[in-house]
């Protein structure tokens, strides 16, 4: 006996609110559990993003060019020359938003108080703004005006460490290409804050000519640093490896930071082992209430099953009725993960662990970053397991024999 599918579902969407109670509870577990899935991917997406972004706006960028011995020997050493007209002509790509020629070597900065071991970089302010947080990060005084600025940009911390401040001079000392010591006396004309304080310790800012004067360094450079559109997707700028030439190594953020590199990667994968365990625990709440279902029907589905109803036919019923329940659910959870999503847009302070977060290079406010395919993910999760866990109490109704249910009391 073939049944229409609308007569199918009518009768399903009846047999779930025939015991209303079990079906609300296992419809707030669904709803909870969906829910979980989304939101605190999110969260995990959100401390992710915000350290590599924290990370590409501390100086790295998505991808650098440098000397090929440079990462392990940054000194003048092994400096570049400036970018060719091949290079130049490959760094217009559509895809790159901005990039910047840096000189970036080891450091001492010294005050009438205390001496420091920094990272002297010479930047271009023009060119940096929109590139680096630096520019945007400047809370007192000002930011550098030129290439050519006499000025000195620092880091809060390390201005208190110094026991100094904004219009007092400092001297600093690197190595020239001779390796002889050279020093220079500089006029701090700015303090920038960042989210991670071992960032405000560890650089200071020049103009870049400034600083290539200062190491008699000529128009050599230590690093071309590129911006583009996403940091998950650098293989667009490729063509900047060949526009190179041998004389230069190109790399991309996740191999110039292999900590942040491991992280997205594990977490792109902890994604799945979460929304799968998540879906366990709450398989074993839907089969139970299936195969309840099933058992208080029994006599009902053998008197449908001796009026002809083909073993197919109740298969297909369960089914449907299971597929009803996580409809309905998966409905409700991301409707409640997009609210709870866009109600901490904000961000969630994190003050109170804000030591143990800058530890792991998370700013103070995490905010939530929600993909489109972690919400597909953790659907097709749900409809494929749900339904494969509805399979034994479907089974078990299908397989029931008429002449023995009807003769249960």
């Amino acid at each position: 006996m073939g049944i229409p599918l609308a007569v199918l579902l009518r009768m399903g969407w009846r047999n779930l609110w025939r015991n209303y109670r079990r079906t609300l509870i296992m419809l707030a577990a669904i709803t909870t559990g969906v829910w979980a899935m989304i939101f605190m991917s999110a969260i995990m997406r959100g401390m992710v993003d915000d350290m590599v972004q924290t990370a590409v706006g501390n100086l790295p960028g998505h991808i650098q060019i440098h000397h090929p011995e440079y990462l392990d020997d940054p000194s003048i050493a092994n400096s570049m020359p400036p970018p060719d007209q091949a290079l130049r002509e490959a760094l217009a790509h559509p895809d790159i938003l901005k990039w910047s020629s840096r000189v970036r070597v080891p450091a001492v900065i010294t005050s009438e108080h205390d001496t420091r071991g920094v990272t002297l970089v010479g930047i271009d302010p023009e060119a940096e703004s929109g590139l680096s947080s630096v520019a945007d990060a400047v809370v007192s005084g000002r930011f550098l005006h030129s290439a050519q600025d006499r000025g000195l940009i620092v880091g809060r911390k390390l201005l208190n460490n110094l026991k100094t401040r904004v219009d007092r001079r400092v001297v600093v000392m690197s190595q020239d290409p001779d390796n002889q010591i050279i020093d220079r006396g500089f006029r701090i004309v700015g303090v920038f804050e960042a989210e991670l304080e071992s960032t405000e310790q560890a650089f200071i800012f020049a103009g870049r000519k400034t600083v290539q004067s200062l190491l008699s360094m000529g128009d050599r450079i230590s690093e071309v640093v590129v911006l583009g559109r996403s940091y998950r997707d650098v293989q667009a700028l490729a063509p900047l490896e060949q526009a190179a030439g041998a004389g230069r190594e190109v790399l991309p953020w996740y191999e110039l930071d292999t900590y942040l590199g491991t992280m997205l990667s594990t977490m792109d994968g902890f994604v799945w082992v979460w929304i799968v365990v998540i879906f366990l625990a709450l398989s074993f709440g839907l089969v139970n209430t299936l195969a309840m279902a099933v058992f208080e029907r029994a006599r009902e589905i053998g008197l449908m099953q001796a009026l002809g109803m083909r073993p197919f036919m109740i298969l297909s019923q369960v089914l449907l009725e299971t597929l009803l329940l996580l409809a309905i659910g998966l409905i409700t959870g991301n409707l409640l993960a997009l609210l709870s999503i866009a109600l901490t847009q904000e961000g969630i302070d994190l003050s109170m662990v804000s030591e143990g977060m800058q530890m792991m290079g998370v700013s103070q406010v995490l905010r939530p970053a929600l993909l489109p395919g972690d919400v597909l993910l953790a659907d097709a999760v749900v409809i494929v397991l749900g339904l494969l866990a509805g399979l034994f109490p479907a089974w078990r109704a299908a397989r029931q024999r008429p002449v023995t249910a009807l003769s249960r009391s």
